[in-house]
């Protein structure tokens, strides 16, 4: 009779622990996601978000802004562990409409790959320095460009919304345009971003030769106007977005800025002698104007750490070194291990 009772209980808890399984198995969504915070799409303007083909738990979303009165794509990858921590990763001159570039040229998902922070990654904005612009960008009747207000009013409410960014808890990383872009979003709005790294940066826009030296730049990357984005050589805003003007704003952020001497090292001898001539050029033109920014900055007292590798050109040999180099730095910064 013992036996028999033994082996009911025996039967019993392993009902028991078969149903607590099944249990587990058919968890409301909420509970499924909230143990796998990456693993589901989130909403957007169409509907939900799309899987990007590079992976790595890459969402492409939507994005509507009322200000360009269209949507923005922006890919996204969730923190790993559901941080409220923000990483903002802006492109180069000539960003496409089909990716950004952070993770095309380098992976910054990989490299964030086990990361408790949420890339954000805004895809477009050619020749825009990530501002608002005074006019159509090409010198047509068009919309202008409104990348300063999409990304400080629009697109942070979504991100609280969708993938749980608080919109006071952000870093921004730049390359080239995106850094002077970076230290000017950073700068204008710390309230948003506690930390701003300029990889390869034009860090002085408003300097004599300035400006000459965009127009000519802007010209070539798509035929973009110059005098659209802030008015006439005079406008008192070419100088409020001006990152050696406005520093000011960055009294109390985490800074970080980079510019290689433009001299090619072993890694840039892969590319055609008029790449590495445009690169060099380039490189050493981010250079002066990093380190000039940098002397005024330490005279005002800001925090600044400075990086300037004896060799290197202006592309992703640089950029993507960097990334690796300031990981440590940012998930350290935004407590986002």
């Amino acid at each position: 009779m013992n036996a028999i009772h033994s082996m009911r209980r025996t039967l019993l808890a392993l009902v028991m622990t078969v149903a607590a399984a099944m249990s587990l198995m058919v968890a409301a969504p909420g509970e499924a996601q909230a143990a796998d915070n990456r693993g589901w799409l989130r909403k957007d303007a169409t509907g939900h978000c799309t899987w990007d083909p590079v992976k790595y738990w890459v969402q492409r979303c939507d994005v509507y802004s009322p200000a360009m009165g269209r949507n923005i794509p922006v890919q996204i990858v969730p923190a790993a562990r559901g941080g409220n921590a923000g990483l903002y990763l802006l492109d180069g001159l000539r960003a496409t409409e089909r990716t950004n570039a952070w993770v095309s040229d380098v992976n910054a998902a990989a490299v964030y790959a086990h990361s408790n922070i949420t890339l954000v990654m805004p895809v477009g904005g050619e020749s825009s320095f990530y501002a608002d612009w005074n006019y159509d960008p090409k010198y047509g009747n068009g919309k202008p460009y409104k990348w300063e207000t999409f990304l400080t009013r629009e697109l942070p409410g979504y991100l609280e919304r969708n993938f749980g960014v608080s919109p006071r808890n952000n870093s921004v990383i730049g390359l080239s345009m995106g850094a002077t872009g970076a230290m000017n979003l950073a700068a204008k709005h710390p309230n948003q971003f506690r930390q701003v790294l300029s990889f390869s940066g034009y860090l002085t826009t408003t300097l004599p030769g300035a400006q000459a030296m965009l127009h000519v730049a802007m010209l070539d990357s798509g035929g973009y106007n110059l005098n659209a984005m802030y008015g006439s050589l005079l406008n008192p805003r070419r100088f409020e977005n001006d990152p050696f003007l406005n520093m000011g704003g960055l009294r109390n952020s985490d800074i970080y800025i980079s510019a290689a001497s433009g001299i090619p090292g072993p890694k840039d001898a892969k590319y055609l002698p008029q790449h590495q001539a445009a690169g060099a050029a380039l490189e050493f033109g981010s250079m002066l104007t990093t380190r000039t920014w940098e002397a005024k900055a330490r005279a005002q007292g800001l925090r600044v750490t400075s990086d300037y590798p004896a060799q290197g050109l202006h592309n992703w040999e640089q950029f993507g070194a960097q990334l690796y180099k300031t990981k440590k730095r940012v998930l350290d910064h935004m407590n986002a291990w």
